[in-house]
């Protein structure tokens, strides 16, 4: 088979997830294993794989998704605990002290605590502990998800402490290469990968200041009852003001500090300022939004997450602060976790995994419990039920609730990511093929010649699409750009900060992560509702930044710098 049509085969199982799951609006748990199948006959009759690769491909991603299931039912846990200690009454009676505008909350709750929740742990953590907290406030489960959805966007390259830079980044390209030319110009590695990173950073904050904006005027054009875009707009002072708060301190520390810390200091700074902005009724419109009444719902807005007022009474009331402790520790916890080396040590010392499954090199998977999310999760859990006084069968409740909801999204992803892992370990073939995202980015670049910046971010966000991942997509595409942007003539380090750009992106539309995201809520079934609505603020993202590489190299000539061949 010529190159072209194996490019075109690779997109099939992407292609086809996007007619099931868009086009046909068939439930995730319908198409996925369709889409699962079809990947693994590609794999095999395709692209060579042997039959015991895509078996430990697959099993791999039987790890991963273990994984995944455990920070989501950490984060259900936690929304179920507060339900039934009455920490959410404590938070919904909080909200109504700043603004009872929904607007407003989606910006505080979604964008700014979401953003440092993202750069403290990744992982999807953010639409997992958000989605199910708007709901408790009063949301759609829907409009919660597709909200949820969007903060998977600027913070998400500095995720997790930076995670998708300092390990996608750095581990997808020849490092030892670039150290080599560097140093006979005088240069070091550190100094080329800082000026990604702040690249990164520049380009994050340019096109995230109107992410707040974005998110919002989405929300009320889809969930408002007069589905109007003029009622999302009213809030533009307000949304810009926000943003603002969040990419300018996001910026600097990217451009000073590194990759470790933007988008966390970035969400501190901007919520110290927004917060009291709020409060004071600074930028906000004269009317106030809300979604219509909760009787007018129709079906696909609602999940089987309930919280209701009902479930807390008799219980002695918590304060607004008490109510938010957990969180407060969640947040904590996460930064020690991920900073505190001794800490970390130990929560990393339990791990459970398989290395080189079925003989396969490279193809491991292991599952730290302690040290993922989940495990920091159940651990505000244990500490919120001493705190909040609940008692045992109060905590039983908690468990019992979070356990049956787990079970839906659990069937779904164990065919979505074992599907992503055989795409992206198709590399290994009797054909001699590169892996399958890579052919399908090769023939992108082949297909545009030297307009390829533009479609740069589009490439990364393809590669996150396929995996969920940002720092997947950066390891398995960030030494592809760079080559092609030697190839080019132009800056290499610009165009993997546009590589980490759009695989941020892509996130918002990553299938596994939307189903994360809506099994915390119980609204399984519906993914490709959510994706029809994520995907527009994608295409913002991806075309503006597109925009932005077009014009730093073709009309500021931006170059390198420290790799004088870049």
């Amino acid at each position: 088979m010529t190159d072209t049509t194996l490019a075109l085969l690779a997109f099939v199982p992407l292609v086809l997830a996007g007619v099931l799951l868009i086009g046909l609006r068939m439930a995730a748990r319908t198409a996925m294993p369709i889409v699962f199948v079809v990947t693994a006959l590609i794999g095999l009759f395709a692209w060579e794989m042997t039959f015991n690769r895509v078996l430990a491909s697959t099993f791999q991603g039987l790890i991963l998704t273990v994984s995944i299931l455990w920070i989501i039912f950490g984060a259900i846990l936690l929304l179920n605990t507060l339900k039934h200690s009455g920490g959410i009454t404590a938070i919904r009676k909080g909200f109504s002290g700043i603004s009872p505008d929904r607007r407003v909350q989606a910006i505080i709750v979604a964008w700014l605590f979401g953003c440092f929740i993202e750069g403290a742990s990744g992982f999807g953590t953010p639409a997992a502990v958000a989605a199910p907290l708007m709901v408790a406030l009063g949301f759609p489960a829907l409009a919660a998800v597709v909200v949820g959805m969007m903060i998977q966007s600027t913070p998400v390259s500095f995720g997790a402490v930076g995670t998708p830079i300092v390990v996608g980044v750095s581990g997808g390209i020849n490092r030892d290469a670039i150290t080599e030319r560097l140093a006979a110009d005088g240069a070091t590695w550190t100094e080329y990968f800082r000026l990604i990173a702040g690249e990164v950073a520049i380009v994050h904050g340019i096109v995230g200041t109107l992410m707040p904006l974005i998110m919002v005027v989405i929300m009320v054009r889809f969930f408002g009852a007069n589905r109007s875009w003029k009622e999302g707009l009213s809030i533009t002072p307000f949304a810009i003001f926000a943003g603002i708060c969040f990419v300018v301190p996001y910026m600097l520390a990217g451009v000073l500090l590194g990759p470790e810390f933007p988008s966390m200091i970035g969400a501190m700074v901007g919520l110290a300022i927004v917060v009291p902005a709020a409060r004071k009724g600074f930028l906000l419109p004269k009317d106030t939004w809300d979604f219509p009444e909760s009787t007018s719902w129709p079906d696909e807005w609602i999940g089987k997450l309930v919280i209701k007022t009902e479930d807390v009474v008799g219980k002695t009331p918590i304060t607004t602060l008490m109510g938010w402790v957990p969180y407060v520790l969640l947040a904590i916890f996460l930064v020690a976790s991920r900073t505190i080396d001794p800490l970390k040590q130990a929560l990393t010392s339990l791990s459970v995994g398989w290395s080189n499954i079925l003989g396969e090199a490279g193809v491991s998977g292991s599952i730290e419990p302690l040290y993922l999310p989940g495990g920091i999760l159940l651990m505000v859990v244990l500490v919120t039920a001493v705190l909040h006084r609940m008692s045992a069968g109060e905590l039983k409740a908690a468990f019992g609730e979070s356990t049956r909801t787990i079970f839906g999204a659990g069937f779904v992803l164990i065919f979505t990511i074992p599907m992503v892992r055989i795409l992206i370990n198709s590399g290994v073939n009797a054909a001699d093929l590169v892996s399958m995202p890579v052919a399908m980015a090769q023939f992108v670049a082949d297909g545009v010649g030297g307009v390829y910046p533009f479609f740069a971010p589009a490439v990364g966000a393809l590669g996150a699409f396929i995996a969920g991942s940002n720092t997947v997509s950066n390891l398995m595409l960030s030494e592809f750009q760079f080559n092609v942007a030697e190839a080019l003539g132009v800056s290499t380090a610009f165009m993997v900060a546009l590589q980490a750009v759009g695989a941020a992106a892509g996130n918002m539309i990553a299938i596994h992560n939307v189903v994360a995201a809506s099994a915390t809520v119980g609204l399984l079934g519906r993914e490709g509702i959510t994706i029809r609505k994520t995907i527009l603020p994608t295409l913002y993202y991806l075309v503006f930044t597109g925009l932005i590489a077009l014009t730093a190299f073709y009309l500021l000539g931006i170059s390198d710098s420290l790799l004088r061949a870049g």
